[in-house]
């Protein structure tokens, strides 16, 4: 039987990442802020509800004790919770700004690996995906042709990046990646935008993911095998540089 946990799993990405896994067999914890709303997911895509907040310990440290209770162990974490916070410039973004969004998509997902990790290391073959972009990507946004101008969300998930790296070498009995859905048409993409936009996205040469497309590689990284890759940044295209 493999355990899984799924963060930020209500809705989008997260939700679509839970169905599939519990699909492939595992049974999967739905980790949501809202219990009730998490508990309606849940029951819709056939996982438990858990109530957890990447940004509150104490929500935390109840779902690591709820699964050592149950299970004694977590094979697979997706963690998935983030928020885009102020879409501001260099120059416009306040440190305010910047603590918002790293508050979850850093610390947050920090202090879920950090709590999970003992657990984590009493699985046969411990699988983390941390769920990523490619506006994380130095490579990419130090391109002339880059197209992102904003602040604290590519930070952030720079940031992600390097927790992903660290966790890999200093775990190498685990396989830990990131994983970037690309820009997928989700309530946190801004969900559904006109068509004028969808074409104006299309003829810019970026490719709109659906919510199902957007899911397969974290899934898959998820599924790893021990023999796996670790270490390592994967869009749904291939590898993303670092």
């Amino acid at each position: 039987m493999t355990i899984s946990l799924v963060t930020g799993a209500t809705r989008g990405i997260g939700r679509e990442v839970a169905r599939r896994l519990v699909e492939a067999g595992h049974t999967v914890y739905l980790a949501a802020r809202d219990l009730e709303k998490g508990r309606e997911v849940a029951a819709a895509v056939g996982a438990t509800a858990v109530r957890l907040d990447a940004t509150d310990t104490a929500s935390i440290d109840e779902a690591v004790a709820r699964i050592v209770d149950e299970h004694g162990h977590l094979d697979v974490l997706v963690n998935n919770a983030g928020i885009s916070g102020a879409q501001k410039k260099p120059g416009e973004a306040t440190l305010d700004d910047l603590r918002t969004v790293f508050e979850t998509n850093v610390f947050g997902a920090a202090a879920v690996l950090d709590a999970f990790t003992p657990l984590l290391e009493a699985s046969e073959a411990p699988v983390v995906v941390n769920v990523s972009s490619a506006v994380g990507s130095l490579t990419l946004n130090s391109s002339p042709d880059a197209r992102w101008n904003i602040v604290a969300y590519p930070m952030s998930k720079a940031a992600l990046n390097m927790l992903t790296i660290q966790y890999a070498k200093a775990f190498p009995r685990w396989r830990v990646n990131s994983a970037t859905p690309g820009l997928t048409a989700t309530e946190f993409t801004g969900s559904k935008p006109d068509q004028a936009a969808v074409d104006r996205i299309k003829e810019a040469g970026v490719t709109i993911y659906t919510v199902e497309e957007g899911a397969e590689i974290i899934v898959e990284l998820a599924s790893l095998t021990p023999d796996g890759p670790t270490g390592t940044f994967e869009g749904n295209e291939g590898p993303v540089p670092w």
